[in-house]
């Protein structure tokens, strides 16, 4: 059975494509004192790995799949896909006799054969005990207490069992599995707290065993997004659950269960009362990590894009967007061409999306000549030198995508006109930039949905504003002294993630030049 479920459900995740250069134009256990000591690279458990079925978890009095236990080995999850952070933390934990366990989409991802985004631990210790395992660590959070435990550059979050098993789960019975011990049942605890049922999958990295108590490896078979608790209570106890709903499915592409589906659209305005910070991290998570095209295309379907990105949405409506639409909307093929430069595990600073929004709304507000667009990018990337940009994009012979109505058909313009026509886009995607984040403009985008609540929200922080004006503001400078454009086609996705500016530059241009001048054009008209 986990076999087939891997064989069946599971979108590997491919390496990035190579692009041209783009200026190129289970039984109880019980384990001795001495097993406890032995590391995750070493640890060999060795009883009973077969699969077993133990009974049922009642949920509002309905049957839920039995729950499993399943070897990792079946599935395909193998110990050397932990990172080392995450391996010194489960390793320290267990040395000191504690339960630990990966849980969450890591396993998730770890059974689809994904890269996850990041891993998170649950342990039996206390979190008190674990500021006393780890010399850099410290407890975050009022209302859900986790450890942040740095090791190196990296964080690992940490939760404990004795925290969440004080939260009170509404609409859930709680008799618990049958035919169960005292750690499954605080497993089964655990998962209940958890929001959608292929997050609640536990693994344990030293027995080689997943537990599926909510049924997740059967939704992550039939790639569907569930809840666990009904999903209108779901998402009346943390309405950020909607906006995971659409970040998981978009990622993993997956589909929304049907009940599932209809609460995220009947709670659609829920997302009114979270904090900006909050809705900034989940777009962040939704538009930085290799599938902001597939979130822009979800929220347009579950009505949410307006409450969100109302201009952008205002954009889709007036050029009539369907679903089924591909390579005839330059908004989605902008991001389209970003999804192919990052992943999960290879984020961008969300300077470089926002920066995407505000030149797709000055090319909205005023069409342009392909080859001004193509300028500006090179501009951009070599840090304001408008000579060399000139000189590259007037030697290019390749085709633009005619397909985008953002973009006229092409002049010869003179050197001198193309640079003031560079200088005046330049002005525009500030003035662009500046409405995303004017709560007036954005309440007068509302306008074109009657039906939708009211909204001036304006989640882009100040500082990021800022920030995003940066990576332009050289066009209108001039070279800049101490920047030293990227040489070369490898990119720093660290340096990317902090928001370095050579490399979100690069990588704005690349993404800007592939979508105005795409390489199939090239290679069809080769072929011909």
């Amino acid at each position: 059975m986990a076999a087939a479920i891997v064989r069946v459900s599971t979108r590997l995740h491919c390496p990035l494509p190579r692009s041209p250069p783009f200026f190129y134009c289970f039984p109880k256990v019980r384990i001795s004192c001495s097993a406890a000591l032995e590391t995750i690279d070493e640890f060999d458990f060795r009883a009973d790995q077969t699969n077993h079925t133990h009974g049922s978890v009642r949920i509002d009095e309905k049957k839920a799949p039995d729950w499993k236990r399943l070897s990792s080995k079946e599935l395909g999850i193998s110990s050397s896909l932990i990172p080392k952070p995450t391996k010194v933390v489960l390793n320290g934990l267990r040395k000191k006799g504690y339960e630990v366990y990966l849980v969450g989409g890591c396993v998730r991802d770890l059974v689809l054969k994904r890269v996850p985004k990041d891993f998170d631990v649950l342990t039996s210790a206390e979190l008190k005990e674990v500021l006393r395992t780890f010399p850099r660590c410290r407890i975050v959070g009022k209302r859900f207490p986790i450890c942040l435990v740095h090791v190196g550059k990296s964080i690992v979050e940490v939760s404990s069992f004795s925290t969440s098993e004080r939260k009170y789960i509404k609409g859930m019975s709680c008799g618990g599995p049958t035919g169960c011990d005292e750690k499954d049942y605080s497993r089964w605890r655990n998962c209940l707290q958890r929001d959608f049922t292929i997050n609640g999958l536990i693994f344990d990295p030293f027995r080689k065993v997943v537990y599926d108590y909510m049924g997740g490896l059967e939704d992550v078979r039939k790639a569907k997004v569930r809840t666990i608790s009904p999903a209108n209570v779901s998402f009346k106890e943390d309405c950020a659950r909607v906006l995971r709903a659409i970040r998981i499915a978009a990622r993993l592409r997956f589909r929304l269960a049907q009940e599932t589906a209809k609460a995220v659209k009947s709670s659609s305005s829920s997302i009114l009362k979270l904090d900006k910070t909050r809705v900034m991290l989940e777009m962040n998570y939704m538009l930085a990590y290799g599938s902001a095209e597939a979130s822009l295309r979800l929220l347009w379907k579950f009505g949410l894009l307006e409450i969100l990105l109302p201009i952008q949405a205002a954009y889709l409506v007036a050029h009539g967007f369907r679903r089924r639409d591909k390579r005839s909307n330059m908004l989605l093929s902008l991001f389209s061409n970003l999804d192919k430069l990052v992943a999960p595990d290879r984020p961008c600073h969300s300077s470089l999306w926002v920066a995407i929004l505000a030149l797709h709304k000055a090319l909205v507000d005023q069409p342009r000549d392909p080859l001004v667009v193509a300028t500006f990018s090179l501009a951009v990337f070599n840090g304001g030198d408008m000579v060399e940009a000139v000189k590259i994009a007037k030697g290019m012979s390749r085709p633009h995508d005619q397909s985008f109505d953002e973009l006229l058909e092409p002049q010869d313009l003179e050197a001198s006109e193309l640079k003031e026509e560079v200088l005046n886009l330049e002005a525009s995607v500030k003035v662009a930039l500046s409405n995303m984040t004017d709560e007036y403009v954005v309440s007068k985008a509302m306008a074109a949905y009657p039906r939708a609540p009211y909204s001036n929200l304006v989640f882009i922080p100040l500082g990021l504003y800022w920030r995003v004006c940066r990576i332009f503001e050289c066009v209108k400078k001039g070279r800049e002294k101490d920047f030293a454009a990227k040489q070369g086609g490898k990119i720093d996705y660290e340096m990317l993630a902090l928001g370095s500016l050579q490399e979100v530059r690069y990588i704005f241009a690349r993404a800007t030049f592939d979508t105005v001048y795409p390489f199939y054009l090239s290679q069809d008209l080769d072929t011909t």
